[in-house]
């Protein structure tokens, strides 16, 4: 089993602080009752924006589309039902079924 980034739907709105590969973030988790969709912000440890509002979508790895060595965390953090039953994100599977995972088998670690 990976490891997960627990994301808690009561305290939504919200943010956090972590540890990704050695370097402190801070996210952002929001979630879009309209479009029934959740979100990410993710800042630096100086308090920058990096990236507003990144869609939660099963399967792809947050940041892809913005990355850049250096700056974003160096894993991979993916959407998963590890059971492989379901297909998607939505309100009633988060932290139920599908856990936003870490990619850390290369050696980072989450803390």
């Amino acid at each position: 089993m990976r490891d997960r980034i627990e994301i808690n739907k009561n305290l939504i709105p919200y943010r956090f602080d972590i540890v990704l590969a050695g370097r402190a973030y801070t996210f952002f988790v929001d979630y879009n009752r309209t479009a029934c969709f959740f979100t990410v912000s993710l800042y630096d440890s100086a308090g920058s924006l990096l990236c507003s509002g990144e869609p939660l979508v099963y399967g792809m790895p947050l940041f892809r589309d913005v990355y850049r060595a250096g700056v974003f965390p160096a894993l991979d953090l993916t959407p998963l039902d590890e059971s492989g039953q379901e297909q998607a994100v939505t309100w009633e599977n988060l932290g139920e079924t599908v856990f936003l995972t870490v990619d850390d088998e290369g050696g980072g670690a989450v803390g």
